[in-house]
């Protein structure tokens, strides 16, 4: 047990409170808006066994906030090393594992052709009537996943279903406007059952990041696809009716443009696919675009040391807005030069440190009869999500090769050694025979895993969420 550290208030003052063993008081969390009476836990000792405790305070000088974490990640790294956890199998392997859930997930007798992900319980991995561009769906990403692998390793099987995933979507997963169909629940092959009529910019972006991803390895091949090509042009013209004044893009909005929700915290989702098309299309206006995203985050975020809300739903400190804003400052530094290509490098070096603040350079000590206590999961590498939502997932993506372009960029081996620790970590919960993690299908790979007593009305407790 790591004891407690937190805020209180003593006659009015503000006080750094510490000890042992851990404790939650005067409430504990369990989900928002629930709270419950105070915890205790113990550290458990065998007969006549003793345990030592110390705490070390260390006084230091930063110029600011984003220094301080910096300083403090670095002295966290330096204390703990963490080394990259040893997994049995290649990278080669583990995508073979991987591929069949390409396999058993593929519905393809519906209007949108998809692999199965959003609303599935993974005590069944069934699949399900839901279609979504995205987190948490990715079904386009995944098929581009799986378009890759299937002709890389001779795999028709995964080819078919990922062309057909393509084809679908460009014949019916378009609005009237342009936009693609975030979130569909199909009934049957024509019936819609519910569509969400609002958009999100993370969505959007996420769907364009992958057919871009599609298509440039397609002209490494000389084919060429002028329908898909026509359609992100499109959307990518909308995003610069869509931006405002300041750079930034509304959270959420209706298929004529109208705001739903004008939060500017995922505007860096929407950097990528904005570098993605000028570096395609070589259209200047997409890159002047993505430059006025970066001015606004180093305004709103990075200079105020404030990430905030880059998840669909939550409004709050998170560490999907560090990492999508250290990634958005990483495309804009590859796409220019000089001193330009500087300031972008160090705007990405800035975020970064927050970014990986959230991820654990220690291993949870989970209790036995835990699952995964019993799996012995190492959680160094892994990443809480935000303030609001404490499980660990392995979000990670981009921030690998952001990480290791800062270390060659700025001498830093600490960012490529974690790199390699969160990717290596990250592998553990392969789903496979005799190794199911609590998962009913290989390959079927968890996203999050809770480990906490906050259970989002789940009740997760080492295991993970059932949705």
């Amino acid at each position: 047990s790591l004891g407690f550290t937190g805020f209180e208030s003593h006659d009015g003052t503000s006080t750094l409170s510490f000890g042992f063993p851990y404790r939650e008081a005067p409430k504990t969390y369990i989900r928002k808006l629930t709270l419950a009476p105070e915890v205790t836990s113990f550290q458990y000792l065998k007969k006549g066994e003793t345990v030592l405790l110390t705490w070390e305070f260390i006084e230091g000088q930063a110029t600011d906030y984003s220094d301080f974490i910096c300083h403090t990640w670095e002295y966290c790294y330096d204390t703990y090393r963490p080394q990259p956890v040893k997994i049995p199998f290649s990278p080669e392997e583990i995508k073979g594992v991987l591929s069949n859930y390409f396999v058993e997930s593929f519905v393809g007798d519906k209007a949108l052709a998809y692999y199965s992900s959003p609303e599935m319980k993974v005590a069944a991995c069934a699949n399900m009537n839901v279609a979504e561009i995205g987190f948490v769906g990715r079904v386009l990403l995944n098929a581009f996943n799986a378009w890759e692998f299937g002709n890389e390793n001779g795999r028709d099987d995964l080819a078919a279903s990922s062309k057909k995933i393509f084809d679908s979507y460009l014949e019916n997963g378009f609005t009237e406007t342009g936009y693609l169909r975030e979130w569909v629940n199909l009934e049957n092959d024509s019936d819609v059952k519910e569509e969400r009529p609002v958009h999100s910019i993370r969505r959007q972006s996420e769907g364009i990041y992958a057919m871009f991803h599609y298509l440039n390895y397609e002209q490494k091949y000389k084919r060429h696809h002028p329908d898909w090509e026509q359609r992100l042009k499109k959307m990518l013209d909308m995003f610069l009716q869509l931006q405002n004044p300041d750079g930034s893009f509304p959270r959420k909005f209706h298929d004529d443009f109208t705001v739903v929700d004008g939060s500017g915290g995922s505007t860096p989702s929407a950097t990528l696919p904005l570098v993605m098309g000028y570096k395609y299309f070589k259209d200047k206006r997409y890159l002047a675009s993505a430059k006025h995203t970066v001015e606004y985050l180093e305004k709103e975020l990075i200079s105020k040391s404030d990430y905030f809300s880059s998840t669909l739903d939550a409004n709050c400190e998170d560490k999907e807005a560090s990492l999508y804003a250290s990634t958005a400052a990483y495309y804009l530094a590859l796409a220019t030069k000089g001193a330009e290509r500087a300031h972008y490098a160090g705007l990405a070096r800035k975020a970064a440190y927050f970014a990986l603040s959230w991820y654990y350079t220690w291993d949870v000590p989970f209790a036995p009869g835990q699952m995964l206590g019993d799996l012995e999961l190492k959680t160094r590498g892994w990443g809480n999500v935000s303030v609001e939502n404490n499980h660990i997932d392995v979000f990670i993506f981009d921030f690998a090769d952001v990480l290791n372009w800062l270390a060659k960029e700025y001498n830093e081996k600490r960012f490529s050694d974690f790199s390699q620790v969160i990717s290596t970590s990250m592998r553990q919960l392969l789903p496979y025979e005799g190794h199911r993690c609590g998962i009913a299908k290989t390959g079927y790979y968890p996203e999050v895993v809770q480990h906490t007593n906050w259970d989002y009305g789940k009740n997760g407790k080492g295991y993970y969420n059932d949705i």
